[in-house]
C-alpha cells in the first residue's frame, strides 16, 4: 500500500510509490549514510485491543455485583475498538461510562480520547453510547503536537510521518524535555513514546 506523507505519496526514486516500511528504512539508511544519526524518538497513539477487551470483560464483572443494577437490563459490549453502553436510562448510561472508566485505568487506557457523541442514543426503552477509540495520531493533532514542540524552543526537530510524529534532537535531555512538556499539555488523547534512539 502506498504510503502518504503530509497528503502525497512517498515514492522511490523509479517512480513506483513506497510503503511506510520502505520510508522509514530509506530515511534510517540515508541518515546513516550522511553521519546525520541523532537521538530520536517517535510519539504514538495506540490502544492495545486485548487490553480493551480485558477492560469490557472487567466493567461487565463488576456490572454484575451493582446493587444499584440489579434488575435493570444493562451492558457493555465491545465491536473492535467500538465499546458500547447499552441500559434503560440516560443517567444509568452515565454511570456505566464511570464504571468502564474506571475499569480502563486499571489496564492503562484513558477514555479521555475516545470519540462519542454528545448524549445517549435513545430507542424504544434502550438508551446506548457508544466510545469509539483510535488508533493513531491524526493529522491536526499531529500538528498541533509539531507547533507545541517548535514553540517550546527546545533545540529538537519533530516532523509528521504518517500517523505518528518523530522527534530528533542532538541531546536526550531535550528529548526527556519534550515527553515531560506533551506528559504536561492539555491533550485528551492518550500519547505513547517509543522506538526511543540513543
Amino acid at each position: 500500500m502506498p504510503f502518504f506523507l503530509n497528503g502525497k505519496a512517498r515514492r522511490h526514486p523509479n517512480g513506483h510509490a513506497q510503503t511506510k516500511k520502505d520510508y522509514n528504512r530509506n530515511l534510517l539508511t540515508t541518515e546513516y549514510v550522511c553521519g546525520l544519526i541523532m537521538p530520536s524518538f517517535d510519539i504514538v497513539s495506540e490502544i492495545d485491543e486485548v487490553a480493551l477487551r480485558h477492560t469490557v470483560e472487567n466493567a461487565n464483572r463488576d456490572l454484575a455485583n451493582r446493587f444499584d443494577f440489579r434488575g435493570v437490563e444493562a451492558s457493555i459490549e465491545q465491536n473492535g475498538l467500538d465499546v458500547t453502553l447499552k441500559t434503560q436510562s440516560d443517567f444509568q448510561v452515565q454511570q456505566l461510562e464511570e464504571l468502564f472508566a474506571k475499569a480502563a485505568v486499571k489496564q492503562g487506557i484513558s477514555v479521555a480520547g475516545a470519540d462519542r457523541p454528545e448524549k445517549p442514543e435513545h430507542s424504544g426503552k434502550t438508551f446506548s453510547l457508544t466510545l469509539t477509540f483510535r488508533q493513531g495520531i491524526d493529522q491536526p493533532l499531529a500538528k498541533q503536537i509539531v507547533k507545541m514542540i517548535k514553540d517550546s524552543k527546545l533545540k529538537v526537530q519533530a516532523s509528521i510521518q504518517g500517523d505518528q510524529v518523530r522527534v530528533n534532537g542532538k541531546k536526550r535531555d531535550d528529548l526527556q524535555a519534550v515527553m515531560a512538556l506533551l506528559r504536561e499539555s492539555k491533550i485528551e488523547t492518550p500519547l505513547q513514546f517509543n522506538n526511543f534512539r540513543d
